[in-house]
């Protein structure tokens, strides 16, 4: 009895104990534990070392500011999509993922999956700071849950721009002045390329104009011919249009028009090969008179160089479309994105609300050295963007700021994002240059693939 007693006393004694630690531990217990949780942020790698500092320089600020912890990991531009599909599939995913390709290709469907967690929040207390272009291009829809919400958060946007080496056009005799009606503007090209053999150079190519199926610019750029002919694929209520006879008959115009370019020789014959970069590296080295890119690396790499940068080349304007109306540039809103079987949705929310915070999101821009551009209007009160001496930045963000842009179609439709991921036209292109197919076969097969597509939806 008195073993037993004791035993009692005992056991009396220890849970008083452990209640006693319970109610003495601080009330922020539970939030440190919390706080304890690694962030895993999988972000495309930065084309100059001041964009990938600037991240960091954000990553590592939030990190003091809140006793958090992140895990930063930077995959290459070509590598980070797979690794995301990989990761879903495995169901491992990131906190945070942020691809630069990811905002025609993928994040459309993701959406409509239901795989994307609602970020209204987020964007909420910042909504006003934003363009209605930016907004828009994160409104997408929740097939799962039959609504339309924010699904991603908006930091930065790119456009489609034109390079060309303004001192071979001068050893070529024509004019500085480079036509702004559509014929001109593209046989002006063909004219110079004629003209630099007789100047002893070295061949070079009029046009840098991508024809790959390697590469997105090829569809990027083909997409923005085909605003430039004022043909929609898709009409504003996302229906395809792809059935009428006249939208079918200008895309095989258009394709022809596109190919024509490389069969009289105007393009490097290595363009049917191109990786995304390699039009850069063709232009730099000299190969090319001019090019079209999704964004401002071109010039951006030369930006130590001050008599390449601001003599030797320049950035222009697209010229007016071929009905004479001033140009429509398609514009492509970067967002960061946070999946539904993210491990820490709500610590990933937190980072992303101080990332887009205006002052921190204007700090990371300009660390891609005007390879992206702003989409908060103040933000573009700032002399970099608007710096009449630049002769790249200045002239590309006219065609944000001054001029009519518009998302690609897979802001109306995200099937059309399926379109992009496909690279149908780059299919399209490989299958006139390489395969030998007419253009309205290779329209025809596009067409079938376009409805196969939407009819999944």
């Amino acid at each position: 009895m008195r073993r037993k007693f004791f035993s009692v006393i005992l056991l009396f004694l220890l849970g008083l104990i452990l209640v006693t630690c319970n109610i003495n531990q601080p009330e922020n217990y539970f939030k440190k534990s919390e706080s304890e949780k690694i962030l895993t942020i999988w972000w495309n790698r930065g084309y100059y070392p001041e964009q990938e500092e600037a991240l960091k320089k954000v990553v590592a600020e939030w990190q003091e500011k809140t006793d958090n912890k992140v895990e930063l990991l930077l995959f290459s531009e070509d590598d980070i999509l797979q690794a995301a599909i990989d990761a879903l599939a495995a169901g491992k995913a990131p906190d945070i993922l942020f691809s630069e390709r990811a905002e025609y290709t993928l994040i459309p469907q993701w959406g409509w999956q239901g795989k994307l967690v609602d970020v209204s929040d987020v964007i909420e207390p910042v909504k006003n700071f934003y363009s209605d272009t930016a907004l828009k291009s994160a409104y997408l829809y929740n097939n799962i849950e039959s609504k339309f919400s924010n699904y991603a958060v908006p930091i930065m946007q790119q456009g489609i721009h034109i390079h060309y080496w303004n001192d071979l056009i001068i050893k070529a005799g024509l004019a500085e002045k480079i036509p702004e009606k559509w014929d001109e503007f593209w046989q002006f090209w063909q004219n110079a390329q004629k003209a630099l053999p007789q100047k002893n150079e070295n061949k070079i190519y009029g046009l840098g104009l991508p024809m790959s199926i390697y590469s997105t610019d090829t569809n990027v750029v083909f997409e923005q011919i085909l605003a430039a002919n004022n043909l929609q694929i898709v009409d504003r209520q996302g229906k395809l249009q792809i059935d009428k006879p006249v939208v079918r008959q200008k895309i095989i115009e258009i394709l022809d028009w596109y190919t024509s370019f490389y069969k009289n020789g105007y393009v490097p014959p290595n363009a049917v090969n191109w990786l995304n970069s390699d039009n850069n590296s063709d232009f730099l080295n000299r190969h090319i008179l001019m090019t079209i890119n999704a964004t401002m690396s071109i010039p951006g790499s030369q930006q130590e160089d001050e008599e390449i940068y601001l003599n030797q080349m320049r950035t222009i304007e697209f010229p007016n479309n071929p009905n004479g109306a001033k140009p429509i540039s398609l514009v492509s809103v970067k967002k960061p994105v946070i999946f539904t079987s993210s491990p820490n949705p709500k610590l990933a929310k937190e980072f992303l609300s101080y990332l887009i915070q205006p002052d921190n999101l204007a700090a990371y821009i300009k660390g891609a050295k005007g390879r992206y551009f702003p989409i908060m209007p103040q933000l573009w009160q700032d002399p970099f963007w608007s710096n009449s001496k630049d002769p790249h930045i200045s002239v590309a963000s006219k065609q944000f700021t001054e001029h009519q842009t518009r998302l690609f179609e897979n802001s109306i439709n995200p099937a059309y994002s399926q379109v992009n991921s496909d690279k149908i036209w780059g299919e399209a292109i490989k299958q006139i240059l390489i395969e030998g197919l007419s253009p309205t076969e290779a329209t025809d097969i596009a067409i079938k693939r376009i409805k196969e597509i939407f009819s999944q939806w």
